[in-house]
């Protein structure tokens, strides 16, 4: 099998099984889990350059403030991101969770279209369509819009959006963003330690580590992605990426056994055939371009 579709597959399982790990950690409130997160993640990204002496990449970016004002942008993304998702997961709410995962592609097409002037094609006209319907089905049969989903729908497809202008590539980035978010974080964890409140070496030992350990499951997915991004097409990373929102579903529904009644299967349903349309007219465009002469050609030179 092709290495980077073993980097995607490694990268979405892991994503996928995350809730698992956030529930170990249930007793910690998410702010607390976030801070460590943050630094952690720092730690592990940086111990990791320095092993590959990689650091030419900082001096520029430090001194062009459009790369920092991005990355600024980005960071504050991540932490919304990061925090949502993992009060969601403790707080119960795992399969609002998958929804906003499995509808972030379709987010990133509306995007595209409105920031960077893409023409929309019948068959992501149709996705997209579906999906209103589908989200807009689960607010009025519950009464209540489904803001978790969104939230992480949302945040993650304009973080995704910068990230695609930016410069730098998966650890220097991630390098960078925590290294915005680690002040705050560092200052969090002090006055918990100042107040004899903190999880973090306060607590028992399995909740240290645990807590120690979200760097490396923080890091480790996203280097995999962006070694499966060097290696595979865009198509079939967009066919992989509903590996992980499956996975979170499954947990929901079959592990922590959340409610799943005929509301939401009919509204997840008109939003998994939205993703079903979604996948078969990229797959199709896709095989079109490989198969057009004109970039055969291009594809010699």
């Amino acid at each position: 099998m092709n290495r980077g579709i073993l980097y995607g597959i490694g990268c979405y399982v892991i994503w996928g099984l995350l809730p698992l790990y956030w529930k170990a950690l249930q007793e910690v409130p998410a702010v607390e889990i976030l801070a460590n997160r943050v630094v952690w993640s720092l730690i592990f990204v940086v111990g990791l350059l320095i092993l590959r002496q990689n650091w030419r990449w900082l001096r520029p970016a430090l001194h062009q403030r459009r790369i920092l004002l991005t990355f600024a942008a980005t960071a504050t993304l991540l932490a919304v991101n990061w925090f949502t998702y993992i009060w969601a997961v403790n707080a119960g709410y795992v399969i609002e969770t998958s929804l906003g995962y499995f509808i972030n592609p379709l987010v990133n097409v509306l995007l595209g279209v409105l920031f960077l002037r893409e023409q929309l094609r019948r068959g992501q006209v149709a996705a997209l369509s579906l999906a209103v319907l589908g989200v807009a089905y689960l607010t009025f049969s519950y009464g209540a819009f489904p803001w978790i989903a969104l939230t992480l729908a949302f945040t993650f497809a304009f973080y995704g959006l910068l990230r695609k202008t930016a410069p730098l590539a998966a650890a220097e980035g991630l390098a960078l963003e925590t290294a915005v978010l680690f002040l705050p974080a560092v200052i969090y964890m002090l006055l918990l330690f100042r107040t004899g409140t903190a999880s973090f070496a306060q607590g028992n030992l399995q909740t240290t580590l645990l807590l120690i350990g979200v760097g490396v499951v923080t890091a480790i997915p996203m280097l995999l992605f962006a070694a499966a991004a060097r290696r595979i097409t865009l198509t079939n990373i967009g066919l992989l990426q509903y590996i992980a929102p499956t996975m979170q579903f499954l947990l929901g529904v079959y592990v922590f056994n959340e409610a799943f009644g005929k509301e939401q299967l009919v509204g997840f349903g008109l939003i998994w055939m939205a993703l079903l349309v979604y996948s078969a007219e990229a797959v199709w465009v896709g095989r079109g371009k490989h198969h057009s002469p004109a970039i055969k050609e291009a594809g010699r030179t």
